[in-house]
């Protein structure tokens, strides 16, 4: 009886927890370079990645920072299950992918779902309109089973996208996106899957945590309901959140670089994202990063400095978080760029920095929903 009993609490603590391997391909802007395509679509659409957490009205969710996006899973919707590669995207609320009434290109060669083939599936008369820098995504909204890794979140609400942004898309590397931030930015005031996750006790702890392994292909995860114990062994800083929308947190008063402070002298906001490759800082704190490294205004270095470059430190709440040369640094074909990148930040929010996979890269990352904490442990 002792042993049954055992077993059960093994099977209801392994259902608890989940973890989602992750695998690390091609980006959009690697794809669209390889296509030759990539100059004429920033021609086209002026990059502005501040768009996406400056919005101009509560639908509107730019997605110009897939562009960069490298790290994507798997889930499945419906009954029996039809799988999708998403990005899981801390920068963003919402649940959405194809489905079989999208007319789009881009929506011809990726996985599509299709209502009539699951069981389980309630439809709406709820239309879904994100807008974003590149064109905009429609749909329409519905309610199924959406499975992550055995966890069974029942009549989830999600988006069934009808039109997708331009023909670009059709060259992304992801079907759709699962956001992992705050019902308060969630478009159509769609219940997030993580919000319903810990509503129905599906987690065994109101968290989840996120680890980008630096291996071109294999051992990256996110893992809800759970801190991995062998990722932490170095300590955890934990950070309260700034704001309850974003993963958004506070830096103090400088980022140095060989303990002297090169920007963010006025305080500043960063925002965690996992949606986003890149470094993303203000203009004039890129410029002058860029020139205390060496680097051109483009951002490209000699590769043969690269062994010589510092760290760039970043410092929040009261402690140091190096970035190393070997997690901003890119090398390419034999060219070396740093991965760092400017953007446009509305002048009443001040100074905002995304913390993007280059800074994943160097922390075990924990978005703690139960306090309200991003905790950070650096890997070894």
């Amino acid at each position: 009886m002792k042993l049954l009993l055992l077993l059960g609490l093994v099977t209801l603590a392994q259902c608890l927890v989940s973890r989602i391997p992750l695998r690390r391909a091609k980006s959009l802007r690697q794809s669209l370079r390889e296509h030759g395509l990539l100059n004429r679509y920033l021609k086209q659409h002026p990059y502005n990645l501040a768009a996406k957490y400056f919005p101009t009205s509560s639908s509107d969710e730019p997605l110009q920072n897939y562009l960069n996006t490298e790290y994507f899973g798997t889930i499945s919707i419906g009954t029996p299950p039809q799988e999708f590669t998403v990005i899981f995207d801390t920068g963003s609320s919402n649940l959405w992918v194809p489905s079989v009434y999208c007319s789009s290109r881009s929506c011809s060669n990726h996985k599509r779902f299709n209502p009539a083939d699951s069981t389980t599936f309630i439809s709406t008369n709820d239309s879904l309109y994100i807008a974003y820098g590149t064109g905009s995504m429609t749909g329409v909204l519905g309610y199924d089973t959406v499975t992550v890794t055995g966890i069974e979140v029942i009549n989830q609400i999600f988006g069934l996208s009808e039109t997708e942004p331009g023909d670009f898309f059709y060259y992304a590397p992801f079907d759709g996106i699962l956001g992992l931030a705050f019902p308060s930015i969630a478009s159509s005031g769609a219940t997030p899957v993580f919000d319903n996750m810990m509503a129905e006790g599906l987690v065994a702890k109101d968290l989840f945590s996120v680890y980008l392994s630096k291996n071109e292909q294999s051992g990256s995860f996110v893992l809800f309901g759970a801190i991995d114990p062998f990722y932490t062994t170095r300590g955890i800083t934990w950070i309260p959140l700034s704001a309850e929308t974003y993963w958004q947190i506070t830096m103090d008063r400088y980022v140095s670089i060989n303990g002297k402070s090169v920007a963010c002298s006025l305080g500043c906001q960063a925002i965690v994202d996992t949606g986003t490759s890149l470094l993303a800082m203000p203009n004039g704190a890129l410029s002058t990063i860029l020139h205390t490294l060496g680097a051109s205004s483009s951002g490209e270095i000699d590769c043969k400095s690269v062994s010589m470059l510092p760290d760039v430190v970043f410092h929040i709440n009261g402690k140091a978080f190096p970035v190393s040369p070997s997690a901003y640094v890119m090398e390419s074909n034999g060219f070396c760029s740093l991965g760092f990148e400017g953007m446009n930040v509305p002048t009443e929010s001040g100074e905002l920095w995304i913390l993007g996979d280059i800074f994943i890269h160097e922390y075990y990352v924990i978005f703690n929903r139960a306090k309200n904490m991003v905790g950070l442990s650096p890997l070894p």
